[in-house]
């Protein structure tokens, strides 16, 4: 669901106060090329592909600690003023930097995951795939339940598409991290 006017986009000021609304309490959004789109909330099914997926890089990251892994954090380029991204699920290498306690984390994730939701656009997870490689992203996992695959994105380079037979590699952000695809998807 978008939230555009015809006449203007929103600036990421404008978006925060929009968001910081009464009547929003509770529901997310993103700002993307100054639209302001409510992201639809999650299936049982995303859900359970985040919390697989999450839950392995936890336990990862818990024997590995050379990162940090997020669900839901807002991403906001400096000088993108008409930009604010939310990845379902974001992990950020340096644990140096500390945590942000309040607004968006001025910058992009080091790898990014959308899980498409049952209205979401191919063309449209690619557009966002490709911000976030064009603003620093160094990997991106579009997960496409329905089909059981998932998208690999890096920069430079031709998407790869990854079915039950291949695993999952976190490459240089993650290193040392795989997955099966086929368990990925196993509660679903």
């Amino acid at each position: 669901m978008a939230f555009q006017s015809l006449s203007k986009l929103y600036t990421f000021d404008e978006f925060e106060a929009f968001i910081a609304r009464p009547e929003n309490a509770g529901r997310h959004f993103e700002l993307i090329q100054g639209e302001i789109v409510e992201k639809i909330m999650p299936t049982e099914e995303h859900g359970i592909i985040i919390h697989t997926l999450s839950g392995e890089i936890y336990i990862f990251l818990k024997v590995n600690p050379i990162a940090r892994a997020e669900i839901e954090v807002r991403y906001k380029m400096p000088k993108d003023d008409h930009n604010g991204r939310q990845p379902d699920l974001s992990v950020v290498v340096d644990t140096q930097t500390p945590i942000v306690r309040k607004g968006p984390v001025p910058r992009m994730p080091d790898l990014a995951v959308e899980v498409k939701s049952p209205d979401d656009k191919f063309k449209d997870m690619r557009e966002k795939a490709e911000y976030y490689l064009a603003n620093g992203t160094r990997i991106v996992w579009l997960i496409y339940p329905h089909e059981r695959l998932v998208e690999v994105f890096r920069p430079n380079a031709d998407s790869e598409i990854l079915n039950e037979t291949h695993v999952l590699n976190g490459e240089d952000v993650l290193p040392g991290f795989t997955l099966a695809i086929r368990d990925l998807f196993r509660l679903i």
